[in-house]
């Protein structure tokens, strides 16, 4: 064999010499299935590679029977429809933990009483739109109608809780959910995160509708016959007392008495940080408080979202950003990461396509994969 030649400036070394990895074209003709091209584009390059070597990490981190599967998510997702994807996570076993913004829990009630969102018309202004009762998100429609019938909804559900005890989203959601189990048979994210035991986190509660419904129930339960009383006023009386440490405290107790830690984030926002930012409490718990507490990192990590790092938001921060904080194993200790800088409708469901199909190939699966 020739050695490598040499030139003035530079030594022309060969890839396959220096045990480089090749990459491959991409044949479609040999391409069965989700699995097998998820495979093949983990050779190619971009966002396609990153979509690919995804893939095993995803599978790895959804089997492995020590870990812990927090799914944070956050976009319009469910307007989207992409609350199946949802379900199917935790029907699945995917899921131990959801963490969410209220926003996308709020439409995938929508859906989950079987109302529907619409294609934004082509021929209409927002102004337009607004005064036919219709609100748009990029390009769906939300009929405020299918608001106003989450409001019922909600309603029949916190006139059911007890007023005297403190609740967190997670005691809300999980109520939501038994209500809704009662009421229909369609498939929703908080009926199935209810009926399989997984817990439901709105960190964010009032920036959302369900937090609007909330609010509107307890001004309404506060004015009673007293229309000429300020409603704002009454909503400091706290008919329910909301208190969101309960979230804090439930969720940091679940990461603590779990093996290993895995994360899988659609998009960015609140959710991806109050669910990455357990690692540091527990440390600052630990060094500022004197605790004896186990320190807690997450070993996987698969992010889809379009959001670039250069921006300075958390949104787009990396993993590696976030080794800094001590959210995250090294990929030197260990820790597998993939980001996936793409819209989440269009590599999401390819992604969870590949998965499953590669699990039931490989027979592998944790105890409560169905």
């Amino acid at each position: 064999m020739t050695q490598p030649k040499k030139s003035f400036f530079r030594e022309l070394h060969d890839g396959s010499r220096d045990g480089l990895t090749p990459l491959r074209s991409l044949d479609l003709k040999q391409i069965p299935d989700f699995s097998t091209l998820l495979e093949a584009m983990s050779h190619t390059a971009f966002s396609g590679r990153s979509l690919g070597e995804a893939q095993d990490i995803l599978a790895e981190m959804v089997t492995d029977p020590d870990c812990l599967v927090v799914g944070t998510f956050s976009g319009a997702m469910s307007v989207a429809k992409m609350g199946l994807l949802i379900c199917d996570l935790i029907d699945w076993g995917w899921l131990d933990i959801i963490v969410s913004t209220g926003a996308l829990m709020a439409h995938g009630l929508v859906e989950s009483i079987g109302l529907v969102h619409y294609k934004v018309p082509p021929d209409q202004t927002d102004a337009q739109l607004y005064r036919l009762g219709y609100n748009r998100i990029y390009d769906t429609l939300e009929m405020e109608q299918n608001l106003n019938d989450v409001e019922a909804i909600i309603g029949r559900v916190l006139d059911r809780l007890d007023r005297q005890a403190a609740f967190g989203s997670e005691i809300f959601c999980r109520e939501v959910g038994r209500y809704l189990s009662e009421i229909t048979d369609q498939p929703g994210i908080l009926k199935n995160a209810f009926q399989r035991g997984v817990p439901v986190y709105i960190p964010a509660f009032t920036d959302s509708e369900l937090g609007l419904d909330v609010a509107t129930w307890m001004v309404k339960n506060t004015l009673g016959d007293s229309p000429e009383q300020d409603p704002l006023s009454a909503l400091s009386k706290m008919v329910l007392s909301f208190n969101p440490f309960l979230d804090l405290a439930s969720y940091t107790q679940r990461i603590l008495k779990a093996k290993k830690l895995g994360i899988l984030t659609i998009g960015g926002g609140v959710p991806r940080n109050w669910a990455q930012q357990v690692g540091p409490f527990i440390e600052i718990l630990q060094v500022r408080l004197g605790r004896e507490l186990p320190l807690k990192r997450f070993s996987y990590g698969i992010r889809i979202c379009p959001e670039p790092a250069h921006w300075g938001g958390l949104s787009g921060c990396t993993y590696s950003e976030g080794v800094s904080w001590g959210k995250f194993v090294p990929p030197e200790q260990g820790g597998r990461y993939a980001e996936i800088f793409s819209d989440a409708t269009v590599a999401w469901p390819l992604l969870l396509a590949g998965v499953r199909q590669k699990i039931e190939k490989e027979g592998k699966g944790r105890p409560h994969d169905v």
